[in-house]
């Protein structure tokens, strides 16, 4: 697949980055929706299909997965009003917006970015998958070793407590992975990747190692070990 993103795509996220106006953006709204969004809608467009043989849980719609233009400065002290990268998200049908893990990706000036996980699951949240590792520790460990995992994201990431959380003995034999507080994996390229013809191969390889993460943190959420055949 010849990538949908072009020189063009780059040049106005880095023109945008010099010029974070709401003025400036409006007089060029063309030109992001003919080499931004546009390109954008297209992959998530070829991921929909590609999904239903690996990730039939996972939604890539515009409406759902295409992260806005716009910020919301309300509570934030950074108060430039638009985002300088094109990203999408890939939740999990099984849950409200918001909440789950799931998959994701972005192009910024400086890079491209694809993985996945769970970046701030709540305290509840996190109890639940700690529950899940402590039971069934071998199944992440196996994951996250898998040579599909190793090859296409290295390991797995996230902040991490210095001690096991309180409630698990400090020889756990889950304790390297009770310790996490985020469950990510992913790799960063060159901005320049997104216009090369492996950039969607290439994310769709990294999304399929990711999956099987993805599935045991939600699991681990709803409560279920379902059995599902392998697509990875």
């Amino acid at each position: 697949m010849t990538s949908p993103f072009s020189k063009k795509t780059l040049a106005f996220l880095r023109a945008l980055k010099r010029n974070n106006d709401r003025e400036w953006f409006r007089a060029r709204k063309g030109e992001y929706e003919t080499h931004v969004r546009a390109p954008m809608i297209a992959v998530l467009e070829r991921l929909a299909g590609d999904f239903r043989r690996f990730a039939p849980e996972l939604v890539s719609e515009p409406r759902v997965s295409l992260f806005r233009i716009y910020r919301d400065t309300r509570f934030s002290g950074d108060k430039t009003p638009l985002k300088t990268s094109a990203g999408a998200r890939f939740p999990s049908r099984q849950f409200p917006k918001g909440e789950g893990a799931g998959l994701y990706f972005e192009i910024a000036p400086q890079w491209v970015w694809i993985g996945g996980g769970l970046y701030m699951p709540s305290s509840a949240d996190l109890r639940r998958i700690r529950e899940r590792i402590a039971d069934d520790h071998r199944a992440l460990h196996r994951i996250t070793t898998s040579a599909a995992f190793k090859k296409a994201v290295g390991q797995l990431e996230g902040e991490q407590l210095t001690r096991v959380p309180r409630g698990y003995l400090s020889d756990h034999p889950a304790a390297d992975y009770l310790r996490y507080k985020q469950f990510l994996a992913g790799r960063e390229y060159p901005a320049e990747f997104a216009l090369s013809e492996r950039f969607y191969p290439e994310l769709v390889q990294v999304f399929r190692a990711i999956v099987p993460l993805v599935r045991f943190l939600n699991d681990a959420l709803v409560g279920e070990v379902p059995v599902r055949p392998r697509f990875y």
